[in-house]
C-alpha cells in the first residue's frame, strides 16, 4: 500500500536509522558512544481510528495486521509487527493513553545492515501512537521504552544507543553518549574533506539468532568476576590498568571480551577528541583498530565484514575502516577523501565481489535529525 491509497491521515512521524562511528558492543557495558543519525528513516503515517485495534499496513508488504490493544501480550510471535506490537505494549504499561489507530508504515531503514531498523521501526511507532492520541512526548523516555520493548518482547538485549540516536539524533551532528547515564554531546560532523561512506556487505543478520545475547552474557560474566577485585558497577568503568592487574581472573574467553570493551571505551574518547580536532587520520586509525579488535577480541565480524573492512582499507583514499552495528553481517563504515569516492567505491565492490561473490551496496545518507513530526494539517 502507498501513501496515496491510504488516504487521509493526521500527521507524519519519522525517527531515524543510526550509523555507529565507534564504540561497538560497549552501550551495554556502560560505555560511551559515537554515533549518528541517518536520513534513512522509518516513517509512520497514522490517523485515529475511534475503535480499540491498531491497524498496521506497510508500503513495502502485501496485507495487514489487526493489534488489539486490550490483548498486546499475544502478538509476541507474530513474524511482522511484533515491533509496533511491542512498542504500544510498553507505551501503555509506563501509564500513557493508547487510541485505535490506522498506521501506514514505510521504512528505508535496510533491514539487517546493522542501521538499526528496529529502533527506527519502535522510536517511531511509539511517537505516532502518542500524537494519534494527542499527548506530547519526551524523545528520550520514548527511547527507553522502545528499547524495553525490544529487549522485553522482541528478544535483543540490546543497548540504550541504537534507540538514543533514532529518537534524539540532531541534523549535522555525532553524538557522545554516555550509556550509563544517557548524558549526551553534541559534535560538529564536519571530517575536513573527508566522508563516511557507510556499505552494506549484504549478508542479512539475525540478532536474536546471532551471537550477540551469548556476547551480552559473556560481558555480564566478566564484570561480575572484576568486581571481586574493583569497586565498579560496569566494564566501562575499568581503567587499562586495573584491567591489566587483574585479567589473571578472567578464563581465556571472557579476558577477551573484556580487553575489547575496555579499549574500545578508550578509544571513543579518543575518536572524539580527533573529530573536534579535525584530525581526520586519527580518527581512521581508531576505526581500523576498532574493527581488530572486533574481528580478534569479540569475534563478531565474520568473513564478509572482514573482507569488506578489509578491501576498504587497502584503498589509499580509505583512512579507516570498521564494521558497525552488531556485527555477524551488516555494514562498514569508512572514512574516505570525498575527492575519491568514486573510485572507492569501484575497487572495494569489486575486491569485495572477487573475495566473498556478494556484491555490496552503498548507501547515501546525510547525518539527520531522530524524531520529525508533522500534521496533515500543517503541509
Amino acid at each position: 500500500m502507498n501513501e496515496t491509497e491510504f488516504g487521509r491521515y493526521a500527521c507524519k512521524v519519522t525517527a531515524a536509522g543510526r550509523v555507529n562511528i565507534i564504540g561497538e558492543h560497549v552501550d551495554y557495558c556502560g560505555g560511551k558512544v559515537l554515533p549518528a543519525a541517518l536520513s534513512l528513516c522509518n516513517t509512520v503515517y497514522v490517523r485515529p481510528n475511534g475503535t480499540d485495534k491498531i491497524n498496521l499496513f506497510w508500503t513495502t508488504l502485501p496485507g495487514s495486521v489487526s493489534l488489539d490493544i486490550g490483548n498486546l501480550e499475544a502478538y509476541r510471535g507474530l513474524r511482522y509487527g511484533n515491533y509496533q506490537a511491542g512498542s504500544a505494549l510498553f507505551w501503555k504499561r509506563a501509564g500513557h493513553k493508547l487510541v485505535g489507530c490506522d498506521m501506514l508504515q514505510s521504512c528505508t531503514v535496510p533491514f539487517g545492515s546493522g542501521l538499526s531498523s528496529s529502533a527506527a521501526i519502535e522510536v517511531s511507532t511509539i511517537a505516532a501512537l502518542a500524537a494519534a492520541a494527542g499527548e506530547p512526548f519526551d524523545p528520550v523516555e520514548v527511547a527507553l521504552l522502545a528499547q524495553k520493548a525490544e529487549r522485553e518482547f522482541a528478544g535483543v538485549n540490546c543497548g540504550i544507543m541504537d534507540q538514543y540516536a533514532s529518537a534524539c539524533g540532531r541534523r549535522g551532528y555525532a553524538m557522545l553518549l554516555d550509556c550509563g547515564t544517557l548524558q549526551c554531546e553534541y559534535i560538529s560532523f564536519a571530517l575536513g574533506g573527508c566522508s563516511l561512506v557507510i556499505a552494506d556487505c549484504c549478508k542479512p543478520h539475525d540478532l536474536v539468532q546471532s551471537k550477540y545475547n551469548e556476547r551480552r552474557a559473556e560481558t555480564e560474566e566478566a564484570l561480575a568476576i572484576l568486581r571481586k577485585k574493583l569497586p565498579v558497577n560496569c566494564l566501562a568503568e575499568v581503567t587499562a590498568g586495573d584491567f591489566e592487574k587483574y585479567a589473571y581472573l578472567l578464563p581465556e574467553k571472557l579476558r577477551a571480551r573484556a580487553r575489547h570493551v575496555v579499549e574500545e571505551c578508550a578509544r571513543v574518547s579518543c575518536a572524539a577528541e580527533a573529530m573536534k580536532g579535525g584530525d581526520s587520520a586519527r580518527l581512521g586509525e581508531l576505526l581500523n583498530a576498532s574493527h581488530a579488535s572486533l574481528r580478534d577480541l569479540y569475534e563478531v565480524t565474520g568473513k564478509e565484514p572482514d573482507a569488506l573492512a578489509a578491501a576498504a582499507q587497502s584503498h589509499p583514499a580509505c583512512l579507516g575502516s570498521r564494521m558497525t552495528g552488531a556485527g555477524f553481517g551488516g555494514c562498514t563504515v569508512s572514512l574516505v577523501r570525498t575527492e575519491a569516492l568514486g573510485d572507492f567505491k569501484s575497487y572495494v565492490s569489486a575486491r569485495y565481489r572477487k573475495e566473498t561473490g556478494y556484491t555490496a551496496r552503498f548507501y547515501e545518507a546525510d547525518v539527520s535529525d531522530g524524531i520529525t513530526l508533522s500534521f496533515a494539517a500543517d503541509e
